[in-house]
């Protein structure tokens, strides 16, 4: 068993390069490219969902407020007629990234400390780089990725984007592992 407090510096720098790793697939023009294209006929759905002055949010469309209500005949004529949607409703105005880019981080860190955890109840000080790298890595991927998948399970993602997501997670996981093999103790 090694310390926890014995790892806070691998947990840091594994977000911080994770971090960077995750900037540079999200700004460059790499498989994230066509993940939300725009709506077909964007600006007459502008004008008329704009005009309904939604609150910020996540809806279902058709929505109903029972178990009960949603076995009626007339919610189910709603769903085969359509349309069937899942919004989420942003703020209006700019949104700065500065927020968003704080919480990622905290969440790369939680990552890596989770990871940092299980791994210091398995491993002792010294052990190998690549039983490190396993035990870092196998939890890091679980909690970057898996996430991802009841997108799609649930409410239809597209298989492809959720794939593109474990992917990404599956990077983030390895930078970990390599960051925690590297440093630990």
């Amino acid at each position: 068993m090694t310390a926890l407090e014995l790892l806070w510096l691998p947990i840091l720098l594994a977000a911080v390069f994770a971090f960077v790793v995750s900037s540079i697939i999200h700004m460059t023009p790499l498989w994230h490219r066509g993940d939300y294209p725009p709506l077909p006929n964007e600006e007459a759905a502008r004008a008329a969902i704009g005009a309904l002055n939604i609150p910020t949010g996540d809806y279902l469309l058709p929505g109903c407020n029972s178990m009960k209500e949603m076995s009626s005949p007339e919610f189910k004529e709603k769903l085969n007629k359509g349309p069937k949607w899942l919004i989420t409703v942003l703020p209006l105005g700019e949104h700065g990234m500065a927020s968003s880019l704080v919480q990622w981080f905290l969440f790369l860190i939680l990552v890596s400390f989770f990871s940092a955890y299980v791994a210091s109840h398995a491993l002792a000080p010294g052990a190998h780089y690549h039983d490190v790298f396993r035990f870092i890595g196998a939890t890091a991927f679980m909690g970057f990725s898996f996430g991802h998948i009841p997108a799609s399970i649930w409410f239809k993602r597209k298989w492809s984007t959720t794939f593109k997501h474990v992917l990404d997670g599956l990077i983030y996981a390895l930078v970990t592992a390599g960051t925690f093999g590297w440093l630990w103790p």
